[in-house]
């Protein structure tokens, strides 16, 4: 690479300076062939690659050491670990384009406003949404849901309706739905798990009725692992009138998600977890469903005229972003859609698929252990973690001795799921997850200290 502050999958491809002017003849013969041989040799040696392998060195964070030992990160469910060139968008943004947006004239407003806007438009073709102004900038997924429970739901939803969820919802795609509830006196009913450990469809299918205005539900679940089938959901919702949400933080950035293909009504992410910067995340929805909601925040940049006794309201999406926008976190995420699509999204989405049937695999290894969801050979797919439990050994006590003696970073917890893992029979559970900057080498050094912290651990009780 010209310089190390690019990622291996760049954001953009500056143009090299050429040099062969400078060069003889010969020189530039014996450039040429030292040229072709390197080249070739990084073709062999990307072809015997993981793309864990590729894509590590792009990712600064990983290259250090934790406690005196090589840090190994496997919380990636939680949040996602910055690229170079996400990282090199920011402090570019702030050294050489710092403004507020939609606001000036002068250049350095109107590099910023094209910026976000470029951004936005990004998130849109990345997600296949008609149009960018269906995508609302939110602070983060947990926003986006309560934007859309406070505006679409209080507007629209009275006692006598009702709200369908699953057990396996994160704690974002419930709450909200219960603030409505106490305000309107909306029902929330819930799908339970199958013995499988899966939301169940054909109880999903006993509750939908045409009382049902709302289903809210995970595309992927970030305890067991398991993904819905969301275009059936939509389907069978909508012939009962009911509008679909989906959470979507563990899926769009591990898979291609493709809005006019799921059907859904609407859609939210979180930028964390998909290599871009915190403090910024989006709500899609169609552009119809948009126009009927009132405004979520009051202020600046959400109006369309303000009169001392009434104020008018801009369309969407500024109808929803009241004042100043998180601006550079909107251009890291516009620099992480650009670095994930360079890599392509069906490359992760396989490579992930591997990695995390490999997960599966070498857990089972584990004596006295309890994985959630379904094996990956039950449900064809599994998503790239694993919630267990190890039998008399507690997953906090495994979390923190492998992080403090090995340098292997997993979450121990409720996930945001405590309904769930009340279901589950249990209050709390260790989760490794990956991403496709990980590789099985890593999975290999995970399994062995976990089995070593167990054995340490046991040897107590």
């Amino acid at each position: 690479m010209a310089s190390s502050s690019l990622c291996h999958f760049p954001c953009y491809t500056p143009s090299p300076p050429s040099f062969s002017k400078l060069l003889s003849p010969l020189s530039r013969l014996k450039c040429a062939t030292s040229s072709r041989a390197a080249s070739a040799a990084s073709r062999v040696a990307k072809l015997s690659s993981s793309l864990g392998d590729i894509t590590r060195t792009d990712f600064p964070i990983l290259n250090q050491e934790i406690n005196g030992v090589k840090l190994v990160y496997l919380d990636n469910a939680a949040t996602s670990q910055k690229p170079s060139c996400v990282i090199k968008a920011l402090d570019e943004y702030y050294q050489l384009y710092n403004s507020n947006v939609h606001r000036g004239i002068h250049y350095l407003s109107s590099k910023a406003t094209d910026l976000y806007e470029g951004a936005r438009k990004k998130v849109a073709f990345f997600i296949n949404a008609p149009q960018s102004r269906e995508i609302v900038f939110t602070r983060n997924a947990t926003e986006a849901i309560n934007l859309v429970a406070y505006t679409w739901g209080l507007s629209s939803l009275k006692a006598g309706d009702e709200v369908l969820l699953t057990v396996a919802e994160h704690h974002s795609n419930i709450v909200p739905w219960q603030f409505v509830g106490q305000k309107t006196g909306v029902k929330l009913n819930y799908v339970g798990l199958t013995k499988d450990g899966v939301p169940d469809m054909e109880e999903f299918k006993q509750l939908l009725s045409e009382k049902t205005k709302i289903v809210a539900v995970h595309h992927v679940s970030n305890v067991l692992g398991s993904a819905l089938p969301i275009e059936e959901i939509v389907d069978l919702s909508h012939k009962y009138g009911a509008k679909v949400l989906v959470d979507a933080c563990q899926s769009v950035p591990h898979m291609p998600v493709d809005v006019q293909k799921l059907g859904v009504d609407f859609l939210v992410a979180s930028s964390h977890k998909m290599c871009g910067p915190t403090g910024i995340g989006f709500l899609y929805g169609k552009f119809d469903l948009l126009s009927s909601m009132p405004p979520f925040l009051g202020g600046g940049e959400m109006i369309s005229e303000v009169l001392k006794e009434y104020s008018t309201y801009a369309e969407p999406p500024s109808r929803f972003e009241a004042g100043t926008p998180a601006i550079g976190e909107a251009v890291g995420l516009g620099a992480a859609i650009d670095y994930l699509s360079q890599i392509g999204m069906h490359k992760i989405h396989e490579y992930e698929k591997e990695l995390a049937n490999y997960l599966y695999e070498r857990l089972l290894t584990v004596p006295s252990i309890h994985i959630y969801g379904p094996p990956p050979s039950v449900s064809g797919y599994r998503a790239p973690l694993c919630s267990f439990n190890i039998e008399g050994v507690h997953p906090t006590d495994i979390a923190t001795l492998i992080d403090d003696q090995h340098g292997v970073a997993i979450r121990s917890g409720h996930h945001c799921a405590q309904i769930l893992h009340r279901e589950l029979g249990v209050s709390s559970s260790a989760r490794a997850s990956l991403h496709f900057y990980n590789t099985q080498e890593e999975i290999d050094a995970f399994i062995h200290t976990l089995k070593d912290a167990i054995s340490f651990l046991k040897s107590y009780t």
